[in-house]
């Protein structure tokens, strides 16, 4: 069997997207399943039209010209038939048995155009509602005619594939309140490879004297500085908690678009002294910061991304045996049960972050359990194997039609 994977983007570059994808491939590849790839456009220019990256060949589509390449919301549609007219290339060489498109939309409407001219059977994956996340970049407003639009196009996907998949229960009771078949749609979760992460018990040395924690309780966040993070939540807590362990500080690990309001946010409260951002750092050197926090907080604010899209920096965390405390938005609610592998705060309150860390670093005696609960939560259900075994019902469905 062999699938045809139809991507926005894929390594080299570097995202939660490409990571995941990267993780699925290789354990379909581990089933024994051949795969093949096509990105779209947004991969940028790339030097070859066929690339191999890490073992994996993926088919590249050049960016459109003309003038419709340049006017907004027309630039996004220009994407489609370059798209169509690459995997249809890719197929004749290829020859797969099943097209998997992966979101956004964009990528669904050029797969299904290949799918109609070449009799191959689609799989559509969902792992965001892409105008969810506009909203929170700022490039549309909740239910604006671009919302309505890209959320009319991705149903009009959802409707012309032969199967659905999402990467979690959130996204697809969304779709089941579109009027989407119950048994159209599988959710194929997020998950960790668990092999790659081994438990941390001690602090980086060299790190910790570099930004001076002996002796402190370091609170961490790493990732990028998106608004729906709500990292400005932790910055206002931080006076608060301060009161009850004076020895706290909080490693900002990352970069985005928030970044200079935290700093602002920082140098406003006086924290300098207890926020510590050392920037963007290579991945290569992420697990030596992850060494120097004792936990981790994910304070997603409430809202239609955080609250259907389940995120992977807790599972990965998890695996290192840190420990986790998050926000009670659906997307954590998936992945921590609270009081056994990490703990909840109301999201968007404040005085109950605080009051919350405060309660988890005091209590010291219930780290070991908590710290074991989320390791065998990632080892035992939580992995790439489990999550891609989920796959093979679909493919046998499709071929067997």
């Amino acid at each position: 069997m062999k699938i045809m994977h139809i991507l926005d983007h894929s390594i080299p570059l570097h995202s939660g997207y490409t990571f995941r994808t990267r993780s699925i491939l290789n354990q379909q590849r581990a089933r024994g399943w051949e795969t093949c790839h096509v990105t779209s456009a947004k991969q940028g220019v790339c030097e070859a039209k066929i690339e191999d990256v890490d073992g994996l060949r993926f088919y590249r589509t050049e960016p459109p010209t003309g003038l419709a390449s340049k006017i907004p919301v027309l630039n996004q549609l220009s994407l489609v038939n370059p798209l169509r007219d690459r995997i249809l290339a890719a197929i004749e060489i290829e020859k797969p048995d099943i097209l998997h498109a992966h979101s956004p939309a964009l990528n669904g409407l050029a797969a299904i155009k290949a799918a109609k001219k070449t009799g191959l059977p689609l799989v559509y994956e969902i792992r965001a509602f892409w105008e969810d996340a506009a909203v929170d970049h700022g490039t549309c407003k909740e239910d604006d005619l671009r919302y309505r639009l890209t959320r009319k196009m991705e149903t009009h996907v959802v409707n012309q594939a032969d199967a659905v998949t999402t990467i979690c229960q959130g996204l697809r009771q969304d779709l089941l309140n579109r009027g989407i078949a119950d048994n159209k749609i599988t959710v194929i979760p997020n998950a960790v490879n668990i092999e790659q992460f081994n438990i941390i018990t001690e602090r980086n040395s060299a790190l910790e004297s570099q930004y001076n924690l002996n002796g402190k309780i370091v609170l961490g966040f790493l990732g990028s500085f998106y608004g729906y993070e709500g990292l400005e939540l932790i910055v206002a807590a931080l006076p608060q908690i301060l009161k009850s362990i004076p020895n706290v500080v909080f490693l900002l690990v990352g970069g985005g678009p928030q970044e200079k309001n935290l700093k602002d946010q920082v140098q406003q409260l006086g924290l300098e002294e207890y926020v510590i951002m050392p920037g963007r750092v290579p991945h290569a050197e992420v697990d030596m910061y992850y060494s120097l926090v004792d936990l981790l907080i994910y304070p997603r604010k409430p809202m239609r991304l955080t609250e259907l899209v389940t995120p992977l920096k807790p599972l990965e965390a998890m695996a290192q045996g840190k420990l986790v405390l998050a926000s009670d938005v659906g997307g954590h609610k998936e992945l921590i049960e609270d009081g056994k592998t990490g703990w909840l705060f109301e999201s968007g309150n404040i005085d109950e972050l605080a009051n919350t860390a405060v309660r988890v670093l005091s209590n010291r005696e219930s780290w070991p359990a908590m710290i074991e609960n989320g390791r065998d939560f990632v080892t035992q259900i939580r992995n790439w194997k489990n999550s891609v075994a989920n796959y093979q019902p679909i493919y046998e469905s499709l071929l067997s039609i």
